[in-house]
């Protein structure tokens, strides 16, 4: 099958975007692993973006697995907990690369660690060829070093493939202002600037991702990936969910 084609997309939405999953966005509603179906789902809304021409790489967590800052909590070495969770971004990377070629998503996974026998090595140059080519290109191994963390490299892959925006996926619909679940009167931001997240704490990202995506004027959706269609919905209709994290001239109208 040939390489999915990649009509030029209309102005009114995101052309290149990378897509930060959580670990535990795979786990579906298990308390651990990878669930088929939770993985089938992303892929073929993913189909449906890389089909109208959207060039997408993602990064993947991999706290159902794994989680380095965890591991050090209960006494590991910190550096071999970091390296630890890092392995299991790449099981999360070849199971979501098994479910996109399964829908016929052309897909490479490059690995900061090399780990040639099951993926490539990161390459920017090849990583943005494999995307101009309508191929997904996810982004395992984190930044390769231990004490950063996914968000961190997912804002660094970002910047370095160009692209316009990062979307976090998570399971509420937007950034609070309390925990909404706890908090029935919780309030959503339709926008934030990158130093109100800072300020108030918020847990968009680390602070770390948050200051490179500040410093590079990249913006941040964070949306309820467990809705069907969410993911297409934050790339085709910029500002119709979710919330905008940006400098202040970014802001939705």
């Amino acid at each position: 099958m040939p390489d999915p084609a990649a009509p030029a997309p209309p102005k009114d939405r995101y052309r290149r975007i990378l897509l930060k999953l959580s670990g535990e966005a795979l786990m579906g509603d298990g308390r651990y692993g990878i669930s088929p179906p939770t993985l089938t789902r992303i892929a073929s809304e993913v189909r449906e973006l890389v089909v109208a021409g959207v060039q997408l790489a993602m990064v993947i967590g991999g706290g159902n697995i794994f989680r380095g800052v965890a591991g050090a909590t209960d006494g590991m070495d910190r550096a071999s907990a970091d390296y630890m969770g890092m392995l299991a971004t790449v099981i999360n990377s070849m199971a979501m690369q098994d479910a996109l070629e399964k829908q016929g998503v052309f897909t490479r996974v490059q690995s900061a660690i090399k780990m040639e026998q099951i993926c490539e090595p990161y390459i920017r140059r090849r990583a943005v060829r494999h995307l101009e080519k309508g191929r997904v290109v996810i982004f395992a191994a984190g930044t390769g070093n231990p004490y950063f963390t996914t968000d961190t490299a997912a804002s660094l892959r970002a910047m370095e493939i160009g692209a316009e925006v990062i979307l976090k996926a998570t399971k509420v619909d937007g950034v609070y202002n309390a925990d909404p679940k706890k908090e029935p009167s919780a309030r959503r931001y339709k926008t934030l600037t990158y130093l109100d997240v800072l300020k108030q704490n918020l847990h968009v990202m680390d602070s770390t991702a948050i200051s490179l995506c500040m410093d590079n004027h990249l913006p941040i959706v964070v949306f309820d990936l467990t809705r069907h269609g969410n993911i297409a919905r934050a790339v085709m209709s910029p500002g119709e969910i979710g919330t905008l994290v940006g400098a202040p001239e970014t802001a939705w109208a």
